[in-house]
């Protein structure tokens, strides 16, 4: 099966945005470059939250595979991590023990979130947030189901970056096959301080990823070539994927890496109250069509 690019249409009110944004669903795998993550780099993710919390409870939002779980369980062993996504496959990661609970399904669904409420102490979202329609509601929900005092965490490409102003709209994420959102940092801080959150920690630099040039190539050489004989220019996408390498280091000492961290902590509301967190309960999926 070929998955096809349904047409675009620019949105009137479209929150955070850089420019404009985009309905769409098709992903290119050229995108594949910027989800992908060494282990190394989701342990480094999950270290970043060590000053500010020990959290009994943790849910990866987006979670795939619970590639991130399964490493984040290096840095926080007592940790019970579940993890939350559209597709099943976060069901074969519970099978394989890399979460204790999977939930099949949106968070801005309310059953999902009414289900889960006040039940983390940690909700991460790595990669995730520019992809969702409506990343303002997705906080909301991620809001909901942290209880008072628990901590966010947010991954998201940079689109001040130094490869995003160089490249422009061949940039893979501003690219017409790219994110739904595109939120820079201020943004996205003002709307976590708008939904009671206090920010406790940013980072421009060491959530870089080294991909911009080899994805920039691959894509342009499948545009020029078709998909087939784009495959010719692998060495070349090789080339470029080195010269990233060399330059990620260069990159993390400046503001203009590809990717930030945001960690936010949410402000307990009125009077403090005991919060009586939600029963863990069996994988949920979506219900079998009739």
């Amino acid at each position: 099966m070929t998955a096809t690019a349904p047409s675009e249409r620019r949105r009137a009110a479209c929150p955070f945005t850089l420019a404009v944004c985009r309905d769409h669903t098709y992903a290119p795998r050229f995108l594949r470059l910027v989800r992908q993550a060494s282990p190394r780099r989701l342990r480094a993710a999950a270290r970043a939250a060590l000053p500010f919390t020990e959290p009994e409870s943790w849910l990866d939002v987006g979670t795939g595979d619970a590639l991130f779980p399964e490493a984040a369980k290096e840095v926080f062993p007592y940790t019970a991590f579940d993890g939350l996504d559209p597709t099943h496959r976060v069901l074969h990661a519970r099978v394989a023990e890399r979460i204790e609970e999977a939930h099949v399904g949106q968070l801005t669904d309310p059953r999902i979130t009414a289900r889960l409420r006040t039940r983390y102490d940690v909700v991460s979202m790595l990669r995730h947030l520019e992809l969702t329609p409506d990343p303002r509601a997705e906080l909301r929900a991620a809001l909901a189901v942290l209880r008072p005092g628990g901590h966010l965490v947010l991954e998201l490409p940079n689109p001040r970056s130094a490869f995003a102003l160089l490249f422009g709209v061949a940039w893979i994420p501003q690219s017409p096959h790219g994110h739904l959102h595109l939120l820079p940092l201020p943004a996205l801080q003002e709307e976590l301080r708008s939904q009671g959150c206090t920010i406790v920690a940013t980072d421009r630099r060491t959530p870089h990823i080294p991909y911009d040039l080899a994805a920039t190539t691959a894509l342009v050489l499948n545009l020029l070539l078709g998909p087939v004989l784009a495959l010719l220019g692998a060495p070349l996408v090789a080339v470029a994927w080195a010269i990233d390498l060399v330059l990620a280091p260069v990159l993390r000492l400046t503001p203009l890496s590809n990717a930030y961290r945001v960690i936010a902590r949410k402000e307990p509301t009125g009077p403090a109250a005991p919060v009586t967190p939600a029963p863990r309960t069996a994988p949920t999926a979506p219900p079998a069509p009739a």
